[in-house]
């Protein structure tokens, strides 16, 4: 038998006898809105903002919430299993924290606060190449608990070889490779405010952290920061880069490969052939290609294409527990989470990404209960209506 996630609910209940109540809202789609209110509009921006005017943004969110769950009766729930198999690791649950990088501008204890709180819950952390804390860092901050790490492939294949060396080191399992930012896209919130974070040395913890990337420096960091800042902004993206690239991955990387990005059934059979391991069917949370398809739309196309050769997972506009369940029902093995947890940094550092996580599995754990299912293997399409956008 698993954890039952639920019993959170009455956790909350049993505290309220003597008075107390959560310190964050339970309805996770609340806290852009108290984030808003709290934090400044440069790194609020930078987290809440999207691509052009965010219609990619509220496409994902009305092509989960156009999706309908419906429940089925008199089915055994009393034990219910949340646990699941995904990369060849098991996990207590069909959920990984997305890699999300600066956290630094939403709390000064970052990525290892929020890497903390993966590993409290048991939860997979997936480490942004673009953190502003040095992956051993992070590594050291969780222990033996499960962590990925994401990579944006730079330029500099000495630096892609660097960072992949580093990240098996400091015992990062799987490789998740973001294929969707090859440039950074057209974000008014961000160019409103003039923001960019990168350009302030912040979020550049691994490579200027990085031998190969300080063996293209005439003096070290701290001498010219700007040098550095100018080295790292040549470097971290490479929109040349083609599929018989991904060659390179696979010799310099003996874990499972996932592929970030795809929402095309082709380049998701792309990826089969290339020998990856799994694709996540994602378009960056709205943030890359204004009037994109909606994640959740692509998601049903690419796990009919691949989802007997690959791991199939999802993120993009995730923010409740029966989000989750329908993008199980969609067809992901598990799902990325991002934003929520990010404003749970925000608001309230390791605790409130613990809350974050805690809520979203207790609702689904209790949506999948009332739904029929006492394990996510149970779900399927059969257990959604589509109604007409």
């Amino acid at each position: 038998m698993g954890k039952h996630w639920a019993d959170f609910q009455y956790e909350i209940y049993l505290n309220g006898m003597s008075g107390a109540v959560p310190r964050l809202p339970t309805d996770l789609t609340r806290l852009e809105e108290l984030t808003e209110q709290r934090l400044g509009p440069g790194p609020v921006g930078y987290v809440a903002g999207s691509a052009g005017d965010g219609s990619t943004a509220r496409a994902n969110r009305s092509a989960l919430e156009r999706r309908r769950i419906v429940p089925r009766m008199l089915r055994d729930v009393r034990e219910r299993d949340l646990s699941v198999e995904v990369l060849g690791r098991a996990l207590p649950a069909p959920l990984a924290l997305a890699p999300v990088g600066v956290l630094s501008i939403m709390h000064p204890q970052a990525e290892p606060a929020a890497a903390r709180a993966a590993a409290a819950q048991g939860v997979p952390y997936i480490l942004s190449s673009a953190s502003s804390t040095p992956m051993e860092q992070v590594a050291e901050a969780m222990g033996d608990a499960e962590r990925w790490f994401q990579l944006y492939w730079p330029k500099d294949p000495e630096v892609a070889r660097s960072f992949l060396d580093r990240a098996k080191a400091a015992g990062f399992t799987a490789l998740v490779v973001t294929l969707d930012t090859p440039l950074l896209s057209w974000r008014p919130r961000d160019l409103d405010q003039a923001y960019l974070p990168f350009l302030h040395g912040v979020g550049t913890a691994n490579y200027f952290s990085d031998p190969a990337f300080q063996a293209g420096l005439a003096k070290p960091v701290h001498e010219d920061p700007n040098a550095a800042v100018m080295h790292f902004v040549g470097m971290f993206s490479d929109p040349g880069k083609t599929w018989p690239d991904l060659a390179f991955l696979r010799e310099h990387w003996d874990g499972p490969i996932v592929l970030k990005g795809v929402l095309h059934p082709d380049d998701a059979r792309f990826a089969a052939d290339a020998g990856m391991d799994g694709v996540v069917v994602s378009n960056h949370g709205g943030r890359q290609v204004a009037g994109s398809v909606a994640a959740a739309d692509a998601l049903p196309r690419v796990a009919a294409a691949v989802g007997d050769r690959l791991t199939v997972l999802f993120d993009s506009g995730v923010r409740t527990g029966d989000d989750v369940f329908k993008a199980l029902a969609l067809g992901a093995e598990a799902v990325l989470l991002g934003r929520p947890y990010v404003y749970g940094l925000g608001l309230d550092g390791q605790a409130g990404v613990e809350h974050v996580i805690r809520c979203l599995l207790a609702e689904l754990d209790l949506t999948l209960a009332l739904a029929g299912h006492a394990t996510p293997a149970t779900v399927g399409p059969e257990d959604l209506n589509e109604e007409p956008a």
